[in-house]
């Protein structure tokens, strides 16, 4: 249990930030399940499109702090080209 102030408000943010990573994360992981579905059902238009859509959606995380660069590159380097 926080006890002073700066200790509840940082449990605070703490949940708050949580919510937030878990929502980048869910976010990116649909969009390379885009990338994926595309590939799958051989549409390479719907493929290309939704890969440059992931790409994005990765660096973002990235820039947000919510992914490692190295996760990012594994990701990149997956099976999705």
């Amino acid at each position: 249990m926080a006890h002073s102030k700066s200790s509840k408000k940082r449990v605070f943010i703490g949940k708050r930030n949580a919510e937030r990573n878990q929502a980048i994360r869910s976010r990116v992981k649909t969009f390379v399940k885009k990338v994926l579905a595309a590939v799958e059902a051989k549409n390479v238009d719907e493929a290309k499109t939704a890969l440059q859509v992931a790409y994005k959606e990765l660096d973002k995380a990235v820039t947000k702090g919510v992914l490692k660069k190295k996760t990012l590159f594994q990701e990149k380097n997956l099976d999705l080209h």
